[in-house]
């Protein structure tokens, strides 16, 4: 009885703390991390480094110097090089630490080995990023970041940036559309394409910026945001009329960047490389970001006036990609795809989209058409999310760069409570006024008495 009551004393605790531990880790990675992977990662950092860089072939000869010193002073074997590693910052998601690269290194030496480093020292993943000639920053991420999205607590902010999205290496995913003014968003149903224009909307709604929806599925994606639009289109009819709106806003901006800065008035708009961020605060007009839910509904035709109207609509689209940057004019297109097989000048329109979202798709087809002209590697990627993670998606640009990244959950009542308490700030645009949404006026209910009033009896 002695011997199993000790048992139980010391296997008791033992078990408990075994059986929490898993639970942690299943159920909530991020305390797991602080508690127990955190510790245990940086001890095997610090215990293995060098022969765990020089395993990965990261090390280098030392400098005959080096050797000189080493044998004059010591009777040690003179080992090879690793980079030298700087101070371990621990973070909620993981481990940061910089690394200056020996001579002869570079990035994609380290990068290659990423893989490598994750399964030596017990993290998720592993990422490099180039601070400076010879210098990266090491992020090691302790566990599945995109499982559970919790966005960081110092997010960036400024005029046109909006964190949509988490990243794989536990960053915030910015759209910032004066980087990369205009993007394509792609995905099936229930695939948390809705989620990502969501948070997009609402990120803007807070900001001195017109917001323009066009939503040919009658307004039930945009409809909800309409206190905070300034024009909403609900079909291509609606479509079709404001569209040469826009462009002859664009035009106005033109002219009005040619008299500020002494232009001659019949200067083609294409030939002018300046923006309206180059006017005076006083004089620059507010910039517009124009929202397309379910493009492909505004090439669909079905009889020769569709197919002149469609051809309209789309070549002003074209222009207001190719100019309305400088005009501050943004464009966010949306649909489940964009192929050639929409019609005349789909294809020319998506190359003017730089920017990149692909969410779950039913084919690889429609990977390609979001991902392939940028990053052909990507697309696996996209072909690869399951339907069981809604919000999931690859995002690319121009440099061949993508990662994956998942929105967090906004829901619709959320949103639609932000953009009506930001009402106040739509802008002033009296050509965009025939086309402001009307905002339903919510009925206000009487108060129910908490005692029912009795009659009086004379």
């Amino acid at each position: 009885m002695t011997d199993l009551a000790a048992l139980l004393e010391v296997g008791g605790p033992v078990a408990a703390l075994g059986g929490g531990a898993a639970y942690a880790r299943a159920r909530h990675p991020g305390v797991y991390w602080s508690t127990v992977g955190l510790p245990v990662s940086t001890a095997r950092l610090l215990g293995s480094y060098s022969s765990v860089m020089e395993a990965c072939g990261l090390t280098v000869a030392p400098s005959r110097l080096r050797v000189l010193a080493v044998k004059a002073t010591t009777r040690r074997e003179v080992r090879p090089v690793p980079p030298r590693r700087g101070i371990i910052r621990p973070t909620t998601t993981g481990l940061r630490l910089r690394l200056r690269l020996a001579p002869g290194q570079e990035p994609a030496d380290v990068a290659a080995s990423a893989e490598r480093l994750r399964h030596a020292w017990g993290v998720h993943a592993v990422y490099v990023t180039p601070v400076k000639p010879g210098v990266i920053d090491l992020r090691l991420v302790g566990f599945d970041v995109l499982r559970k999205v919790r966005m960081p607590r110092k997010l960036p902010a400024g005029l046109l940036k909006v964190p949509v999205a988490l990243r794989e290496d536990a960053t915030a995913f910015v759209r910032d559309y004066r980087t990369v003014p205009h993007g394509l968003t792609l995905g099936a149903t229930l695939s948390g394409k809705s989620m990502y224009l969501r948070h997009l909307i609402t990120g803007l709604a807070r900001q001195p910026v017109a917001l323009v929806g066009i939503d040919c599925k009658r307004g039930v994606e945009l409809a909800p945001f309409a206190a905070r639009l300034s024009a909403l289109a609900t079909d291509p009819e609606q479509a079709a009329a404001l569209l040469p709106v826009l462009i002859e806003e664009m035009e106005d901006r033109y002219d009005l960047i040619k008299a500020r800065q002494g232009i001659a008035p019949d200067t083609p708009d294409e030939e002018i490389t300046s923006d309206i961020w180059g006017l005076p605060e006083h004089e620059r007009p507010v910039p517009v970001v124009l929202f397309v839910d379910e493009v492909a509904e505004l090439f669909l035709v079905a009889t020769k006036k569709d197919e002149q109207r469609r051809d309209e609509m789309v070549t002003q689209l074209i222009r207001l990609a190719q100019l309305g940057r400088a005009a501050g004019i943004y464009l966010e297109i949306c649909g489940q795809r964009f192929g050639a097989e929409l019609g005349k000048g789909a294809t020319m329109l998506r190359a003017q989209l730089t920017g990149r979202v692909c969410h779950r798709v039913n084919d690889e087809a429609s990977a390609k058409m979001a991902l392939g002209d940028i990053a052909p590697e990507a697309v696996a990627a996209a072909c690869a999310i399951a339907p069981e993670q809604p919000g999931l998606a690859v995002i690319g640009d121009a440099s061949g760069g993508w990662s994956r990244v998942r929105t967090p959950y906004l829901s619709l009542a959320e949103a639609a409570e932000t953009c009506s308490a930001s009402a106040h700030l739509v802008p002033h645009l009296p050509a965009l006024q025939p086309f402001r949404p009307a905002v339903p006026v919510r009925p206000i209910k009487s108060p129910t008495p908490v005692v029912r009033p009795q009659p009086t009896t004379g």
